[in-house]
Parts: structure tokens; C-alpha cells; sequence
């Protein structure tokens, strides 16, 4: 998106569409077994309450900070950056913030682009070297709606390492024997799917009521 699209939108179509953005990226974080505390996130007046001041959205107010369900110490900061594109700069800042607060994921949504050297940060971030932190990235025009809601995307579980080791034991399989999802797989990427996860995905069926099958994540 170009800076004259976005100049031609009203301020309240922004607000709209920030909105959108919000809400899908709460629903992301849920999906992917985080706490949200209240559900007021899912109200357009809770959002220009929050992030709307004198018309105006302010992305540092729609940072937020969340744990997951079962494990309290796995911390995940959400960022709304305001500048186009985002570069190295503003993640070396991201990085030792959660550093900082001991935050193990990130997930930055950026309003244009990422330039070429923060694309090659992230990889690198995202090693299996890196043992302190991974970063998500999307574009807010990736969240205006929530893709795993279309009536055509089948319901997705990740599995927990013992429900996989359970589910290979069972079947007497490999990993590698399994289907693969691309890790650059706009569902696999909604729920943060790692290299070496499993997903199971179950279609509905005439026959069954429901057709269940799994892929490994590469």
C-alpha cells in the first residue's frame, strides 16, 4: 500500500481499519494459546478509547503483552510500528526490550515493509541458534481479516511435542513420512508453526462427519 491510498482514506476508515487489524491479531494470540483478559478488544469503542486520541491513532498504545495459558513464563509483546519501512534500527530496539522484560516472542506489525536488512535480521533471529527470542512479523494489511475464519480454511490443533510423539508412536511413523506445511504458510504462519511441529487439521466429511489428517511443519 502506497502513502497516497492511505492519504486518501477518511481518518475514521483508519481508525476502521486499524480496528480490523487489532482484533484479528487478539484472535491470533488466542489461537495460539495465550491469556487475554478482558474481551473488550473485539469492541470498536474499547479500541478508540485505548488507541485514538483526538482522532489520531497512536500505535504505541496498541503494544500489549501477553502469557501463555499453560506456561506463565512464556511471554509474547506485540508491536505496532508507526514507521515505513521498518528497519534494523527499530529491532535491535524490539530485541533488547524483550531481552529486558524476558520476553521469548514477538510479533511486529508493520504498516508497509520491512527493509532487506531487517528481512535478513529476522532470519537470522529465527535460528535455532538464537536461543533467547523469535520474531513473527505480518503487515497489517495480512490481518484485516482473520484467514483460519473463512469458511474454506479447515480447523487447525498444534500439537504438543508428547501428542506428536504419541501420534508417530501410534502409526509407527517417521516425521518424515508425514504431509508437509510450509513454514511460509499464511495458516502455518497465523499460529507461529516452528520447524518440526505438527499440525492436525480436520476437514468435515460427507461420510465420517469429519476427515482428520496431520502435517509437519518444514
Amino acid at each position: 500500500m502506497d502513502s497516497d491510498e492511505k492519504d486518501s482514506r477518511t481518518p475514521e476508515q483508519e481508525v476502521a481499519r486499524m480496528f480490523r487489524v487489532y482484533r484479528t491479531v487478539h484472535e491470533m494470540v488466542i489461537d495460539r494459546g495465550y491469556i487475554i483478559n478482558s474481551e473488550a478488544y473485539n469492541e470498536i469503542e474499547y479500541f478508540k478509547e485505548r488507541c485514538v486520541k483526538s482522532g489520531v491513532i497512536h500505535k504505541e498504545s496498541m503494544m500489549f503483552q501477553v502469557q501463555k495459558n499453560d506456561n506463565p513464563n512464556e511471554q509474547l509483546l506485540v508491536v505496532f510500528p508507526d514507521e515505513k519501512p521498518v528497519g534494523v534500527k527499530y529491532l535491535k530496539i524490539l530485541c533488547q526490550k524483550m531481552l529486558d522484560q524476558k520476553v521469548s516472542r514477538g510479533i511486529v506489525v508493520f504498516p508497509g515493509t520491512l527493509t532487506a536488512a531487517a528481512n535478513k535480521a529476522i532470519q537470522v533471529i529465527n535460528t535455532k541458534e538464537n536461543k533467547n527470542y523469535e520474531i513473527d512479523t505480518f503487515s497489517e494489511a495480512d490481518l484485516m481479516v482473520n484467514i483460519t475464519q473463512h469458511q474454506l480454511v479447515p480447523k487447525h490443533y498444534v500439537l504438543s511435542e508428547e501428542e506428536k510423539k504419541t501420534l508417530l508412536s501410534k502409526y509407527r511413523l517417521k516425521e518424515t513420512q508425514l504431509p508437509r506445511i510450509q513454514i511460509t504458510d499464511p495458516v502455518a504462519k497465523y499460529y507461529g508453526l516452528k520447524r518440526g511441529q505438527v499440525v492436525k487439521i480436520m476437514r468435515p466429511s460427507e461420510t465420517s462427519g469429519r476427515y482428520v489428517t496431520y502435517r509437519l511443519c518444514f
